[in-house]
């Protein structure tokens, strides 16, 4: 029988998916192939605000504020960019600071919160991607950071690497040894008001190989690893209030770089005893080698550390035991709130889309308003987290 050669096979099926997932995309956002946000609705966006739906079409009448689409039978509709600029018409006249946009003040350090686990469906960049999707909606500005050759939370977000970012374009142009460019230069903007992306792909997989080389070669000159990404942020860290990173599936040289960068932890966890026991060897390999970054002089200090439980049923037996262990064990360093197991997180992811994003017509009721609430809870303890950083 005639052999084939692997790497032939394995070209040839990349080829072949990278075709059939463009296709996917020009179908799932023609005409242009770019994803663009939905329009909210009048009671979306006074949620969002804080404020009645009244006070919103009062606003629209007296001519204040942007004008918002007016559809049949006068139903009003934002974009995420009229929502900013209510926040900050709202701001303007708020009795007290932060109301509606609660971002950073004088004095308010930039918080950069580290998404990790190495263990894979802990539903980690599910949960970076509604987190910052979520705080930009909220009025901070947010950047993200997809840290994974993967590029899940690149594609989340419309990107399809292999075609987008074939001239670099990743945070590893910004971080890498040799003639590193600006961290403005690889910075994108989305199509949420609010919220930055700087994508990934497998260029990131050079760091990795480079770092053994410098730190063997001991190059005079070069930074530390473990400072490079906090370095980079230090140039932009006036344009953001917090910084979000989806952390690769490993404790490699990125990952390291990133803890050390970071401000807060959060690591997330899927209810069952063998991701139980593979965060066990994670958690084990990560103080080792905080530790060893901390004797070379990297910062440790973190505001926070939380885990969050993720893809949760609430009627699974063992699963509500690995809760209940714990937080026995770690106590309010898990977050009260779950991310419950929903086929609307995992239909949305379809079509390249969170939660935020979808129509939730596309679902029946109780089953997104079941979803939906479970993140909001969770964000929401986030933020009030990234509040109290900053001693609010």
């Amino acid at each position: 029988m005639q052999q084939t050669r692997i790497d032939e096979l394995v070209a040839a099926h990349a080829k072949s998916l990278s075709a059939r997932l463009q296709a996917h995309r020009e179908q799932l956002f023609a005409p242009d192939a770019r994803k663009t946000m939905r329009r909210f609705t009048s009671g979306e966006a006074a949620k969002l605000l804080g404020v009645n739906d009244a006070y919103l079409r009062k606003l629209h009448l007296d001519g204040r504020g942007p004008a918002p689409q007016v559809g049949i039978g006068g139903r009003r509709s934002y974009t995420t960019e009229n929502v900013r600029a209510l926040r900050e018409l709202l701001e303007a006249g708020a009795k007290s600071p932060g109301l509606y946009l609660p971002g950073r003040r004088s004095g308010d350090h930039l918080q950069i919160i580290a998404v990790v686990n190495f263990k894979g469906g802990s539903a980690k960049t599910t949960t970076a991607a509604h987190l910052a999707q979520k705080c930009a909606l909220d009025g901070y500005r947010v950047l993200a950071i997809d840290l994974d050759p993967q590029a899940s939370l690149s594609a989340l977000h419309g990107l399809q690497p292999e075609l987008d970012l074939v001239d670099g374009g990743t945070l590893y142009d910004a971080i890498r040894y040799d003639d590193p460019v600006p961290l403005s230069d690889v910075i994108q903007r989305t199509y949420i008001a609010g919220l930055d992306l700087i994508p990934g792909n497998l260029d990131l997989m050079e760091f990795e190989h480079d770092t053994p080389r410098v730190l063997a070669q001991k190059t005079a000159g070069a930074t530390p690893f473990f400072t490079r990404i906090g370095e980079a942020l230090a140039t932009v860290e006036a344009s953001y209030d917090l910084v979000i990173i989806d952390c690769p599936p490993q404790l490699g040289f990125l990952t390291m770089s990133a803890l050390s960068a970071a401000t807060a932890m959060l690591v997330t966890i899927h209810p069952q005893m063998l991701d139980m026991m593979s965060m066990c060897q994670f958690l084990l390999m990560t103080s080792e080698l905080l530790g060893v970054v901390a004797q070379a002089g990297g910062d440790m200090s973190y505001d926070w550390l939380r885990y969050l439980v993720t893809r949760y049923e609430p009627g699974d037996g063992p699963q509500s035991q690995m809760v209940g262990f714990m937080r026995s064990l770690f106590g309010d360093h898990v977050l009260a709130n779950e991310v419950l197991k929903s086929t609307a997180i995992s239909d949305a992811g379809i079509t390249k889309q969170t939660l935020y994003e979808v129509e939730k017509s596309s679902f029946t009721r109780s089953t997104y308003e079941r979803a939906i609430e479970s993140l909001d809870a969770v964000n929401g303890e986030i933020e009030a987290l990234i509040q109290q950083s900053w001693g609010r």
